[in-house]
């Protein structure tokens, strides 16, 4: 089998993903275990894998999703501990004496959060701060949660150039630069984001108001979702047993100290929540087997529900993206489709075609396959043209950077989706034409501030 059939084959697969999940056909978890386990098959009838080599890539694949599936358990724990212990209410409340009945402010606010939270260039531990922070607020106000999704992901994605996040340093390896380096070459194009950013969140804020969002709102139907004011007073005296004003103080110093923890990266990221959900049970609900078993089991199913979603992309991720003995990987080979499509027919505007498809790429490939993968062999194909590889790097960093955090192939969008309780299909439609607009605006002003020139 040839590694041109292999990368058709491979956006097959993809392609069938991503109608099945928009049609809601099935859920996630097994989207991604049945069709890339067909590409497998296929893959093995055809000789280009054996079963053996299947089976290694697939551990490959759980060694890269598992520590994301074990975070994702444990603050899910963890943050429902505090929000049966009450901290979140007191927190919902300054929030909401803040910004009143302004929809407006709340996702200017979220937008905020977001961009300060990502300044660690971690996606994991800014969606742990973002999401149970500001989804309260947003239930109460009556706002979808893809909103609240939408809004974080356009600030994470444009403070991801930062020159420690991990994009901006595949690039400079690349290039052979230092990361801060195309960084300060970068930053204009970040500033510019930022102001759309926090445009982009009045924006939002004026949608959800036009839809009736507010303190009084009376229904607020969401992709997903349907929250009923009325349910709220009996939700609450179902889970007041369990609040514990008195440790409000103790609460938010220790989630201070996990978020602390998680940001520094002394430890995996998995370890501070561990930590910090068994501390946050026998301080809160004492040395009692019969409660932590029942604090546990309350938010036993949304951790389930993702952390098999999780498992499932370790499938995808595997047989797609991870290599075995030297044999090109599944994603490599629809790289090369693509670079024998794009020069002859693009040539020269090379920088801006990779610019405007580097979004719906970003639905297909993971950031180590885009970055080491695909910007080398596009480099080279682009100095056949007299483009300086510069331009060409900019235009993929700026444009993939952008959709990083709506692509199923980062774990950390599973988990972002995952605590807002959002199907990663709805996220994908409420967000994906906003941020391949932005993407496009960042290049067109790149191009504007002769910073990418061709």
């Amino acid at each position: 089998m040839s590694t041109t059939v292999v990368g058709i084959l491979g956006f097959l697969c993809i392609a069938v993903i991503v109608v099945v999940l928009f049609q809601s056909r099935t859920v996630p978890s097994v989207a991604f275990i049945v069709f890339p386990a067909i590409l497998a098959i296929a893959l093995c009838i055809g000789g280009y894998y054996n079963l053996d080599q299947i089976g290694d890539l697939v551990k490959a694949g759980f060694s890269s999703t598992g520590p994301t599936a074990a975070l994702f358990v444990f603050s899910v724990l963890y943050f429902g501990i505090m929000t049966d212990a009450g901290m979140f209410d007191v927190i919902i409340g300054k929030l909401m004496k803040l910004v009143g009945d302004n929809v407006i402010g709340v996702t200017v606010m979220t937008a905020i959060i977001a961009l300060i939270g990502h300044l660690d260039g971690g996606g994991a531990s800014t969606f742990c701060i973002v999401v149970p922070a500001m989804l309260p607020v947003y239930q109460k106000m009556h706002m979808r949660p893809t909103t609240l999704l939408r809004v974080a992901v356009m600030g994470m994605g444009i403070l991801n150039l930062m020159p420690w996040a991990g994009p901006t340093m595949r690039a400079a390896t690349v290039l052979g630069i230092e990361p801060a380096s195309l960084w300060h070459t970068l930053l204009p194009i970040q500033i510019f984001g930022i102001v759309i950013v926090l445009a982009h969140a009045v924006l939002a804020g004026f949608q959800e108001q036009k839809r009736g969002a507010g303190l009084a709102g009376k229904l607020a139907q969401t992709e997903g979702t349907v929250t009923l004011t009325g349910d709220a007073p009996a939700a609450a005296a179902e889970t007041n047993d369990l609040a514990r004003p008195k440790l409000f103080a103790f609460n938010i110093l220790l989630t201070v100290g996990v978020i602390a923890l998680l940001i520094k990266g002394w430890f995996p990221d998995y370890l501070p929540f561990m930590l910090g959900v068994a501390v946050a049970l026998f301080v809160n609900y004492g040395f009692t087997a019969k409660m932590h078993k029942k604090i546990i089991n309350l938010h036993a199913g949304p951790a389930l529900m993702m952390c098999s979603t999780l498992m499932g992309a370790a499938v995808l991720m595997g047989i797609l993206v991870k290599e075995v003995d030297e044999i090109p990987s599944v994603v490599t080979c629809m790289a090369d489709i693509i670079t024998m499509i794009l020069p002859d027919v693009l040539g020269r505007h090379l920088p801006i075609v990779i610019g405007v498809l580097s979004v719906p790429l970003a639905l297909a490939f993971d950031t180590d396959s885009y970055f080491y993968g695909m910007l080398p062999v596009m480099i080279g194909i682009g100095e056949g043209f007299g483009i300086d590889p510069i331009h060409i790097a900019i235009a993929m960093v700026v444009c993939r950077n952008c959709a990083t955090f709506i692509s199923p192939m980062v774990p950390a969008t599973l988990l972002g989706v995952g605590l807002a309780d959002v199907d990663i299909k709805d996220h994908i439609k409420a967000s994906f034409f906003y941020i391949w607009g932005f993407s496009i605006l960042c290049m067109i002003f790149a191009i504007i501030m002769r910073i990418m020139v061709f």
